[in-house]
């Protein structure tokens, strides 16, 4: 008869063994993991298949990635053409005016009115300032009296030389005593004539007195207020005045285009300018090449030219920097193409060239002027030639491409296959052209 049960009841409770139950944390945590497995193994399957097929076949057999190299690649296209295009020179420049000046006082005094606004525009003569003319106006009035008292003097001295050759004819006086009148009658002519030069200064004081605009243009800020002592010697002045209407631009070019510059000069040929903003998108002025620089910087190896521009909208503001365009000549009969179908590798500038199968083929071209979207190509395509100019990332040499017309219509459809396909267009896309 076996003693466990005697053993059992002989061992206290607090001390027998008890059963172990795992914590609900843990069967949480294993229903996490399964659940993960599951999921990833679905997003595996999902991620393999296209449209619940295995992606490596196709219902023929074929191999989905050889397909999709032989799918035509849709791209924009244009033909090259034939037309005229203006060749232009580009620089940078910065807007100079014609005539810049500081007014300044001639007369030393009080400034006693100021009769401008700051940023006003000025007509050459007008009156901006005024310095007390009341110093000036007493040397004025001291300088006629002085002259009124010499005209005296010489009308007494005059009139004694009369007497005095009266008398000397009769041997009534000595030689030396008429002699001595006639010197003293010079010497109240020669007074007159000082005093008449005081009185024209004091004059021409009393003139500088009011200062006056010596150009047109416009006025600067004031660089002295009313009441202060002005002196001929201040740096600042009173005001600057510069010219706007006209006004310049100088900008530079290299010195390789110097020489086709100069022949059109010496022809007599008036070259245009436009003037661009920073950007070089928006053209703030037209005018016309005044003049080329007479050497060039060896620094830089550009020579400066000056551009005059009449600024009636004073869209040109002295100091301002603008993007210089010179047309220079223009080209007659030239290959016209988007310049968005140029690109450039390392071996240089190349298009797209779309062939009779509707494949592509690398072409090297030479490019010429480029004016606006349009480029002169002087090698490398030829009149007629259709070339690429949107979707060039993803070809090749030999690439096929589904070539569409950029202005169709957005709704309307690509092509059959689409429509069999039931695909409609994305707003935005064209159909592509018929193939010839």
């Amino acid at each position: 008869m076996s003693n466990a049960p005697l053993e059992e009841e002989l061992i206290p409770a607090s001390m027998q063994p008890r059963a172990v139950s795992r914590p609900w944390w843990r069967r949480v945590w294993v229903w996490l993991l399964v659940l993960c497995i599951l999921g990833g193994a679905a997003y595996f399957v999902f991620a393999k298949s296209e449209g619940g097929k295995p992606a490596g076949s196709q219902p023929g057999g074929g191999k989905a990635g050889t397909n999709a190299m032989n799918r035509p690649q849709p791209v924009m296209a244009a033909a090259a053409r034939t037309g005229d295009i203006n060749l232009y020179l580009n620089g940078l420049g910065t807007v100079v005016p014609l005539n810049t000046v500081t007014v300044r006082t001639h007369v030393d005094g009080e400034l006693s009115a100021v009769m401008f606004r700051e940023g006003q525009l000025v007509k050459q003569g007008d009156l901006i300032a005024q310095i007390d003319p009341r110093p000036y106006q007493v040397q004025l009035a001291q300088a006629e009296g002085t002259m009124a008292r010499d005209q005296a003097l010489l009308k007494n001295a005059q009139a004694d030389l009369e007497r005095y050759r009266t008398l000397f004819e009769q041997d009534s006086i000595a030689k030396q005593q008429l002699d001595t009148q006639a010197s003293l009658v010079r010497q109240y002519e020669g007074a007159l004539k000082a005093d008449q030069a005081q009185i024209d200064s004091a004059k021409l004081q009393l003139t500088y007195s009011r200062i006056t605009a010596p150009i047109g243009g416009r006025l600067g800020l004031r660089q002295v207020d009313v009441g202060n002592i002005v002196h001929t010697g201040d740096t600042n002045g009173i005001v600057v005045i510069t010219q706007l209407q006209p006004i310049t631009v100088v900008f530079t070019l290299p010195e390789d285009n110097i020489s086709a510059v100069m022949k059109k000069l010496h022809a007599g040929q008036k070259l245009a300018v436009d003037a661009f903003d920073r950007a070089g998108k928006v053209k703030l002025a037209t005018g016309m090449l005044l003049t080329v620089d007479n050497q060039i910087d060896t620094t830089t190896g550009t020579v400066k030219l000056k551009a005059q521009f009449t600024n009636d909208d004073s869209s040109l503001f002295p100091n301002q920097f603008v993007n210089a365009r010179m047309l220079l000549d223009v080209k007659h009969e030239a290959i016209l193409i988007p310049a968005a179908a140029i690109l450039r590798g390392t071996q240089g500038t190349f298009v797209y060239v779309v062939k009779e199968d509707k494949s592509v083929t690398v072409r090297q071209v030479k490019v010429g002027s480029t004016e606006g979207e349009i480029s002169a190509i002087d090698s490398g395509v030829a009149t007629g030639e259709v070339v690429v100019i949107d979707g060039t990332d993803k070809l090749r040499e030999g690439a096929k491409v589904e070539v569409g017309d950029r202005n169709a219509p957005a709704n309307a459809p690509a092509d059959g296959a689409q429509q069999k396909r039931g695909h409609r267009p994305r707003d935005g896309d064209a159909p592509p052209a018929s193939s010839s």
